[in-house]
């Protein structure tokens, strides 16, 4: 580091010294010109005092008092003679350098000499013998203090995790049966879902050093670079004997190889593929070394790293189920003061769809409001805020700038979205209304619970586009066709999305039939796009027609909620299943 210092203070102390250099050269005079007769004169007259001799087709000296001049040469065989007969200095080095040359030549070398430096700096080789300083370096077995205690959920997962680990403690109970130690397990999943705890529970439980690493890690921009930290990164697992490798998001590195029409692509990418794939392919002695690689997106990696041999396990980390998602709460609220009225299972109920990360994200946004409040404990009301502040966003303090108008557009168009899912969907939950403004930018919001289930079926994505499009078909149906507004641009988003995976992906649509689009699409029948959106727009119009009717036979319920809405500003389940029963009571 001090020598990497000293390095960058000489270079910016001959860049420095160029500038001043060529500041103070052009600050002197030009030498001024004369003729050979006037040169010949001043001689006569004693009045020069040094001649600059050279071959060029110029003579340049100094008058006794300082001043420069230049005249023509006349390369006279005795010119030098004269001179000397004359008293005067006669000076031969070639000639006087002009300060435009020392210029050039100064900047010439400070350009030779930083390229030299940024060149040596990056060169594959240079220093990476340290390569543990620069991100590699191995978490020791006692400093791991992360085990399958330490994760909840994914029991599927953390099975098949355990074997991993027996492997590598007990190799001679399987090397009876002539097994070998699976070279790579890819995780993949959604972000937050635990893939990178799940790694280090591994090197945890099987008392082996991890050496983690990003998929970006190995992205160079110098071909050839990232192939080399791949070599140095496995000899120093060799060097540890048994070890686990991790790379997180590994698609940064390993995505498919196209190659274009014309057999090119990114040769330093591939280059640290391949460096990858011969790694893991049994060439090396890799006995004992174990790779982990995590990735969101499996569809996007090269068939070459997927296949056994390389990443021989590929298992998908979840998100938790209500179960799971229980013992979650219960594993990170070990440390936290919970009130007695606290009811983890309530909160588990509460969370479809939340990963591990965000569950854990919630007790802590939970914890420091407790902690804002001074309170000695976290309490259910703080676990409440903080869901719909994860969710959300927190709750505006200054609400001077909603108009009233806005209000109570705002009030139908969360009414709409609530009353369509009791209507709808009745196997969602609403568990809360708000017009009140959030710091994520939301007017408000109308809370939809799913119930959880391993698989969407065609009616619940149909229902859920109905909610969708909810808000808009009651701003329409309550204000006129005319005064719709912006607010409903993330439900369309939501809705198109949906509606486009039926019809594209699951063949849910009778015109579209059981037919993959992508597949069609990626093997040339560009048409179909064409088809794809036409069949969308008339689902879309006819869900949004069905919405629409639905609202207006209910029109009186769907003023009253909003009433309620803009009266007390937040309801709650209960508020709202008061308020549809009086009207199913009344007829």
């Amino acid at each position: 580091m001090k020598k990497k210092k000293i390095l960058y203070i000489a270079v910016a102390v001959l860049i420095i010294g160029t500038i001043l250099t060529g500041v103070w050269f052009n600050r002197q005079p030009e030498p001024g010109k004369i003729t050979y007769r006037q040169f010949l004169q001043d001689i006569e007259a004693g009045k020069i005092e040094k001649v600059y001799l050279n071959d060029s087709d110029k003579l340049e000296g100094e008058y006794e008092d300082g001043e420069a001049f230049i005249t023509d040469n006349p390369r006279t065989q005795n010119l030098k003679e004269f001179l000397l007969i004359h008293g005067i200095t006669v000076d031969e080095t070639n000639g006087k350098i002009k300060g435009e040359q020392l210029l050039n030549v100064l900047i010439i070398l400070g350009l030779f000499g930083f390229l030299l430096f940024a060149v040596k700096r990056n060169m594959p080789g240079q220093k990476r013998d340290k390569i543990g300083k620069s991100g590699f370096s191995a978490v020791k077995p006692e400093n791991t203090n992360v085990n399958f205690s330490n994760v909840a959920g994914n029991e599927e997962a953390k099975d098949s995790m355990q074997e991993l680990v027996d492997f590598i403690k007990n190799p001679e109970k399987y090397a009876r049966y002539g097994a070998r130690l699976p070279r790579g397990v890819i995780l993949y999943g959604s972000p937050g879902t635990g893939k990178t705890l799940m790694a280090k529970a591994v090197a945890g439980e099987s008392g082996v050093p991890i050496i983690a690493a990003s998929g970006s890690d190995f992205v160079q921009v110098y071909v050839g670079l990232g192939a080399s930290r791949i070599r140095e990164l496995f000899k120093k697992a060799r060097s540890y004997g048994k070890c686990v490798i991790f790379i997180d998001e590994i698609d940064a590195l390993g995505k498919k190889r196209d190659g274009g029409a014309d057999g090119g692509g990114n040769d330093e990418r591939d280059q640290t593929l391949n460096a990858l794939l011969s790694e893991m392919s049994g060439f090396h002695d890799n006995e004992g070394i174990v790779v982990i690689a995590a990735t969101n997106r499996l569809d996007t990696l090269d068939e070459a790293l997927l296949r056994p041999g390389r990443f021989d396990r590929h298992i998908e980390i979840q998100l938790p189920d209500i179960k799971s998602r229980l013992r979650i709460l219960e594993l990170h609220s070990k440390n936290k003061p919970l009130g007695q009225d606290v009811n983890l299972e309530k909160v588990a109920q509460q969370t479809v769809y939340f990963s591990g990360a965000k569950l854990e994200n919630l007790l802590n946004e939970a914890a420091i409001l407790a902690a804002r409040r001074g309170s000695d404990s976290i309490h259910a009301e703080d676990i409440e805020t903080a869901f719909y502040t994860v969710v959300a966003g927190a709750e505006k303090k200054d609400r001077s700038s909603v108009s009233d108008t806005e209000r109570m557009i705002t009030a139908y168009h969360e009414s709409g979205h609530a009353l369509v899912t009791k209507l709808a969907a009745p196997e969602n939950r609403v568990t809360r209304i708000t017009i009140i403004p959030s710091t994520k930018g939301v007017g408000g919001f109308s809370m939809n619970i799913p119930p959880d289930r391993m698989y969407h079926r065609k009616k619940d994505m149909e229902n859920s586009i109905r909610v969708a499009l909810a808000g808009r078909a009651a701003e329409e149906l309550i204000f006129g066709e005319d005064n719709i507004t912006t607010g409903a641009s993330n439900d369309l988003e939501k809705a198109t999305g949906t509606l486009l995976n039926m019809i594209r992906r699951f063949g849910m649509n009778a015109k579209s039939g059981l037919l993959n689009y992508d597949v069609l699409y990626n093997n040339g029948f560009q048409q179909v796009q064409d088809e794809i959106l036409e069949e969308c727009r008339r689902r879309m119009d006819e869900l949004y027609k069905e919405v629409r009717d639905l609202l207006r036979n209910n029109r009186r319920i769907l003023e009253a909620i909003a009433e309620n809405l803009l009266a007390r500003e937040t309801l709650d389940e209960k508020d709202l299943d008061l308020i549809i029963n009086a009207f199913a009571k009344a007829g």
